[in-house]
């Protein structure tokens, strides 16, 4: 048994170094991709970025199609993590729905650079179109039913739950577009203070935002394998 347990360490390694690359090479595109344009960038621009001979860099990736698609649904895996744990949690739908919000704003902006081509899921494919289509129908959903639940037990006022739900996630989404990484605040700043404001426009009594347990630290994103980098920071400016 202690051989086959080794062997499974041992193969473990090469996995997790080849994920850690892609998720390096991912940030890399995304900077080219923010500086360029897609349709401007190659693949040749990606290895440079990354440091890698564009020979290595297919070993990784078969194209730049590929690569925005790992983006896209990686970022929808934390996200979709995110809203199931908020949904098991016994606690008020505000305060589900504030984690929902606070995950998906930093998921988009601690990873800026891979964030650089989240809006950009009409350069795939149809085919991958199609499946991630699909996959944020499904997260968008449980956003949605976060809020009827919430109009349910009195905490929300009536609304369109789906009009709220995109006015929300619009809101959130459209942030790569103003977000500045040197700016005077942390992505996680950012998140909390988008929080408050729009759980605020939701509340039957707006008052009751002060009264909401929060805790005392942030929420953090649900996350995957991704690499931490230096310390994000935003300006809303």
């Amino acid at each position: 048994m202690p051989n086959l347990q080794a062997k499974g360490q041992r193969n473990g390694h090469p996995k997790r170094r080849y994920l850690a690359r892609r998720l390096e090479i991912l940030r890399a595109a995304g900077r080219e991709f923010r500086v360029r344009g897609f349709a401007e960038t190659g693949m040749r621009d990606i290895a440079a970025a990354a440091a890698l001979s564009p020979a290595n860099l297919y070993n990784y990736f078969r194209g730049k199609h590929e690569i925005l698609f790992f983006c896209q649904d990686n970022s929808l895996d934390r996200m979709i993590a995110a809203l199931d744990k908020a949904r098991r949690m016994r606690t008020s739908a505000a305060t589900k729905l504030r984690m929902v919000i606070v995950s998906h704003m930093r998921c988009v902006l601690d990873e800026v650079e891979g964030s650089a081509a989240h809006l950009l899921t009409t350069a795939l494919p149809p085919r991958q179109q199609r499946y991630l289509v699909a996959k944020r129908d499904k997260y968008e959903e449980g956003v949605r039913n976060l809020i009827a639940v919430g109009m349910r037990s009195g905490e929300f006022a009536p609304c369109d739950a789906a009009l709220a739900g995109r006015a929300i996630l619009g809101g959130l989404n459209w942030s790569v577009q103003w977000f500045n990484p040197e700016g005077p605040l942390t992505a996680g700043e950012i998140a909390e203070r988008f929080a408050d404001y729009l759980i605020r426009g939701l509340l039957a009594r707006p008052g009751a935002l002060q009264r909401l347990s929060f805790g005392k630290e942030p929420h953090r994103a649900v996350r995957g394998p991704v690499l931490r980098g230096e310390k994000k920071r935003a300006s809303i400016s």
